[in-house]
């Protein structure tokens, strides 16, 4: 008969699993991420991650959730700023900036195909967690901004998001621009902030 885990072992070996697949998760991916890498670090069984996730699903999407507020501290400070040129410009800087420097996320963002697994085996509930640290603020934000008319309201705040988040793209195919990379990437984020914007040209 299996010996229960302690309280103090319980919140170990769960933070141990959560460090573990947030690394994996964003070296591999989740298809390639076996159990017996996940629970190595906290050498327990394979079959005791069950007594504390229901899947790997299940824990990608505890690590997602998890991570949403740290990085909806770091969109915080330019989501401050007035919504005019130089604000849609900094915003989208913020944006790319969590794409070249979070491993996890810039993995989320790239492989959609992982998040649709995770959807499906712990459905949209738990998954609607991340909404209130990461979606709303930008939507917040574009909502004001089209109220003040300084960003254009000929359509919804959710395809405004969806423009700005096209910057990524270029982050993401960073390899093709060579050195042009950082110019390419500032020219895009300019052209989409005039285009969204109903105010005169970016810094």
């Amino acid at each position: 008969m299996a010996v229960p885990f302690t309280p103090a072992e319980r919140e170990r070996i769960r933070a141990l699993l959560l460090q573990t697949g947030e690394r994996l998760f964003a070296a591999q991916g989740l298809k390639k991420t076996s159990l017996d890498e996940l629970v190595a670090p906290a050498e327990v069984a394979k079959g005791s991650f069950y007594a504390f996730f229901d899947s790997k699903e299940a824990l990608y999407a505890a690590v997602m959730v998890g991570r949403a507020p740290l990085i909806a501290e770091r969109l915080a400070p330019a989501l401050k700023a007035p919504p005019t040129v130089d604000g849609l410009c900094d915003v989208m800087r913020a944006l790319t900036e969590v794409l070249t420097t979070d491993p996890f996320y810039r993995r989320l963002l790239t492989h959609p195909d992982e998040l649709r697994a995770v959807a499906r085996r712990v459905g949209a509930g738990e998954l609607a967690q991340v909404r209130p640290h990461l979606v709303q603020p930008l939507l917040d934000y574009v909502t004001a901004g089209q109220k003040q008319s300084l960003i254009a309201a000929d359509v919804g705040a959710e395809t405004v998001i969806g423009v700005m988040r096209t910057a990524g793209l270029v982050v993401m195919n960073r390899e093709l621009f060579g050195e042009e990379y950082p110019q390419v990437l500032d020219a895009t984020i300019r052209t989409l902030a005039r285009g969204l914007s109903t105010e005169g040209s970016p810094r």
